[in-house]
């Protein structure tokens, strides 16, 4: 029976002889339910009771539709979800005409925000490190070698079984990854792989949902020839792999392409069309970055020129060429997402993108919450005694972290569910 289904009858099949039997149908679900007509009558009006064998069975149809959403339709289990669910749920995206927001955390208290966020706003959430988050969830202090990346891999493992073990209490279905990893990052995207490997053996899942491979500012051929090499390591594991083609400007975590050549923003149907030929023997889980003017970062209006509208034409390149009945076959992801307009958005997620990732907005919502606490207590954050109350007054409910570090996450919880309600993705549980 579907959840809501069972969410409509709530406890009243305790009170039910074990004689009655109900048969509901509805467009998409037929089903019985153990429940007397009388309550029946009052739930959803007059019914028409028939006889069935020696059971009192009562037929009916809904005529108000039963609202499915992405627990009930792929029955996704809440928590972090891995292989053919992360599939199905970004085949549901595509189809139905949504993207998820994917939130960089670099702290439990992020990674709270985000969660709130999207439990409140009954949506699913993707949540990922990059390599400069991961090292600061392991702390400052830990070395963080440019051959071994100690902290990086620290962190990210950190991070994980920390979102593993905390989401489940949200409810929501949560898509773990990890960003951008450029070639010289490599040995942190190895130290996670190994990882991931050591816990499917264990569990039979990886440790993480996905990982994100960024090799755009290498050549065409060698970026899918090391995609291509890690997604056969991936693959039995059922391991998402995102990549990413056409380079994305500005600078993130210590990633800058602020100088590269505007041609350089912009993927081409081809090079779509050759990765796709490459990937789609070895796995069905893969998504394309691909450039149409991204930029990371905000930046003043008018400055940034997207045309999310090439990414229809890849679509179309790509069903063309491989004779595709699906109109989207790709699955796409919008990188440099903070500060672009709604209908950029709505433009991209028309034509597959399934993915959008947002830091630099949710940077700046964090910092308002706390940045408008401390200005607007700055008289009780002086001193550890001694305020407009009174000369002997404490102040320390005032500074305690769990206050002020509580403000930011509200400011970013807001700004998370802005970012689901500008996808479409508020409403989908």
């Amino acid at each position: 029976m579907p959840r809501s289904c069972q969410r409509l009858v709530g406890g009243l099949a305790t009170r039910l002889s074990n004689r009655d039997r109900v048969q509901v149908r509805h467009t998409k679900h037929s089903f019985f339910l153990p429940l007397p007509s009388r309550l029946l009558t009052f739930i959803f009006g007059p019914v028409t009771p028939f006889s069935f064998s020696n059971h009192r069975t009562i037929s009916f149809y809904l005529s108000t539709d039963i609202t499915m959403g992405i627990l009930d339709e792929l029955n996704l289990p809440a928590g972090v979800i891995y292989g053919d669910h992360v599939l199905q749920l970004f085949q549901h995206a595509r189809k139905v005409g949504f993207a998820i927001p994917a939130v960089n955390v670099t702290s439990s208290s992020t990674v709270v925000a985000a969660l709130e966020a999207a439990r409140d706003s009954k949506a699913p959430i993707i949540l990922q490190t990059s390599q400069g988050g991961a090292a600061y969830f392991a702390g400052k202090g830990i070395k963080d070698s440019s051959e071994k990346r100690e902290a990086s891999v620290a962190g990210a493992i950190a991070a994980a079984h920390y979102i593993r073990a905390i989401a489940p209490s949200y409810g929501i279905p949560v898509v773990l990854h990890t960003d951008h990893c450029a070639k010289k990052l490599l040995p942190w995207f190895d130290g996670m792989l190994e990882e991931d490997e050591k816990f499917f053996k264990k569990n039979g899942t990886p440790l993480f949902s996905s990982h994100m491979l960024d090799l755009s500012e290498e050549s065409v051929e060698e970026n899918i020839e090391t995609c291509v090499r890690y997604l056969k390591r991936m693959a039995p594991l059922k391991q998402w792999l995102e990549m990413e083609i056409g380079i994305t400007g500005g600078e993130e975590d210590g990633v800058d392409n602020s100088g590269v050549d505007n041609s350089a923003l912009y993927t081409q149907p081809e090079d779509i069309l050759q990765i796709y030929n490459a990937f789609k023997d070895i796995s069905p889980y893969f998504s394309i970055a691909a450039g149409f003017g991204n930029v990371h970062g905000v930046y003043a209006p008018g400055n940034v020129k997207l045309h999310p509208e090439l990414l229809g034409k890849h679509q179309a390149y790509v069903k063309e060429q491989l004779k595709f009945s699906e109109d989207k076959p790709v699955f796409f992801v919008f990188h440099g997402g903070s500060g672009s307009s709604l209908s950029d958005y709505h433009t991209a997620i028309s034509h597959g993108v399934v993915k959008v990732n947002v830091d630099t907005d949710l940077q700046w919502a964090y910092l308002t919450g706390i940045r408008d606490y401390v200005t607007n207590n700055i008289d009780y954050l002086k001193t550890q005694v001694g305020n407009p109350e009174g000369g002997n007054k404490p102040n320390k409910k005032k500074y305690d972290p769990r206050v002020w570090v509580r403000e930011g996450e509200k400011t970013m919880k807001a700004k998370v569910e802005d970012c689901l309600k500008a996808f479409k993705t508020a409403g989908t549980l």
